[in-house]
């Protein structure tokens, strides 16, 4: 009877987290989001590897989905052009005419290189969010929320440990293979 009632109850979870994410879908509006983690390219590089060559803050943002504190990254300072690039495998992801200062302590675009983006659905808050990842390597950057600025409404909000920053006129760095 007991295991019948677990089973009863894990389907039950599972039929909410449907509907959570069905209701969540139009979180983006218009914005189709074009990689889910199935298609996330493989790079050839284990957790261990990567957790040798980052700094361990920055392996547990990256490839344990930590969150870094808020106002705690350099790069919410940036103000110079240049672009962000994933921390783990240098793939451009952020232009710096597509960041502004969002209030929450994060560094925040309003826009992306979205076909070098991966997104899942994260429950960890209650409530349905979109994370992306890079679509690379799956670093885990953060959460895309639809209450940014103009013209596209919304905000990435990014983990700065999984962003280096690359001023214009520098040569972006090789792909980490």
């Amino acid at each position: 009877m007991a295991k019948h009632s677990n089973d009863r109850h894990a389907t039950r979870r599972q039929l909410v987290q449907q509907a959570l994410l069905l209701s969540g879908a139009g979180l983006l509006g218009g914005h189709v989001l074009a990689h889910s983690k199935e298609d996330w390219p493989e790079v050839g590089i284990s957790k261990s590897k990567w957790k040798q060559r980052l700094a361990p803050d920055a392996y547990s943002v990256l490839f344990e989905e930590a969150t870094e504190r808020p106002h705690t990254s350099e790069l919410n300072k940036e103000k110079r052009d240049g672009q962000y690039i994933c921390a783990a495998c240098n793939l451009p992801l952020f232009k710096s005419k597509w960041k502004y200062e969002s209030g929450t302590g994060w560094p925040s675009f309003f826009d992306a290189d979205k076909e070098h983006l991966g997104f899942k659905t994260d429950y960890k808050a209650f409530f349905p969010r979109k994370e992306y990842h890079c679509a690379r390597c799956g670093g885990h950057q953060g959460h895309v929320f639809k209450d940014g600025p103009r013209p596209t409404g919304l905000r990435y909000c990014n983990n700065g440990l999984a962003l280096k920053f690359v001023p214009e006129g520098d040569d972006l760095p090789e792909l980490v293979l």
